[in-house]
């Protein structure tokens, strides 16, 4: 799995090799330096909690792909807009000041 996530032009790629075990804290913390380094503040944003979301939403297809996709999308996350793209890509947004937006998306080893 992969993890992009960009403001305006600039993106930071996370490699998600194992998706159930992952260093959250480690993820954590890179999103935020990397949100730092362009001038933004995520820490309002629960992006501890929807990254694991994400994660089961692609990862877990027990009730088959893409009905656990697009069942998160459905059930929303606060301070996020979320979107299902075709092919499994789960996709969540939040303004984050001065109109920058923040944009996490995750996209399937399949």
């Amino acid at each position: 799995m992969l993890l992009d996530v960009t403001i305006g032009k600039d993106s930071l790629s996370i490699q998600i090799d194992d998706p159930f075990h992952i260093d959250l804290d480690s993820f954590v913390e890179r999103i935020e330096d990397f949100a730092s380094k362009n001038n933004v503040n995520i820490r309002g944003l629960d992006v501890r909690n929807i990254i694991p979301g994400m994660i089961r939403g692609i990862a877990g297809c027990e009730r088959g792909c893409p009905a656990n996709a697009k069942g998160f999308v459905s059930g929303g996350f606060d301070g996020f807009d979320l979107e299902y793209i075709e092919g499994g890509i789960l996709s969540a947004a939040a303004t984050v000041g001065e109109g920058k937006v923040l944009h996490l998306k995750m996209f399937p080893d399949f």
